[in-house]
This record gives structure tokens, C-alpha cells and sequence, in this order.
């Protein structure tokens, strides 16, 4: 009984290892992930900051020109 007790821990020591091993190795690959997926959402959300800076100066720009314009023809 005391040697099949033995020869279990023999092999279930390197299995846990193993599994150990494969259980960091994956929440680091998670980890990964959520890091990259926030740095998207950071470029997504500058991306979207300066379009609409943009879209306000060509905004600007256009009621600008229509004003010129009105006072031209006047």
C-alpha cells in the first residue's frame, strides 16, 4: 500500500508541474490580450478626439466662408 502511495506521488508531482505551468502560461497569454485590447481603445479613442477636432475647424472653415461670402455680395 505505502509503495502504490509512493509511486502515485511520484507521478502526480510532474503532472501538477505540468498543469501548473500551462494554467500561468495561458493567464499570462490572457494578460497579453486585455493589455493590447486596452491599448486599442486608448488609439480608438484619440483617433475619434481628433477627428472631431478636425471636423470642428472644417466646420469653422465652412461657416467662415459663408460669411465672406454674404458680405460680398452685399
Amino acid at each position: 500500500m505505502t509503495g502504490t502511495i509512493a509511486v502515485i506521488m511520484i507521478f502526480s508531482i510532474p503532472i501538477i508541474g505540468i498543469l501548473t505551468f500551462h494554467t500561468q502560461r495561458l493567464a499570462k497569454i490572457k494578460h497579453n490580450m486585455i493589455k493590447d485590447e486596452i491599448t486599442l481603445e486608448k488609439l480608438k479613442q484619440e483617433n475619434f478626439l481628433l477627428e472631431t477636432e478636425k471636423m470642428k475647424l472644417e466646420l469653422e472653415q465652412i461657416k467662415m466662408e459663408n460669411t465672406h461670402d454674404k458680405t460680398n455680395i452685399i
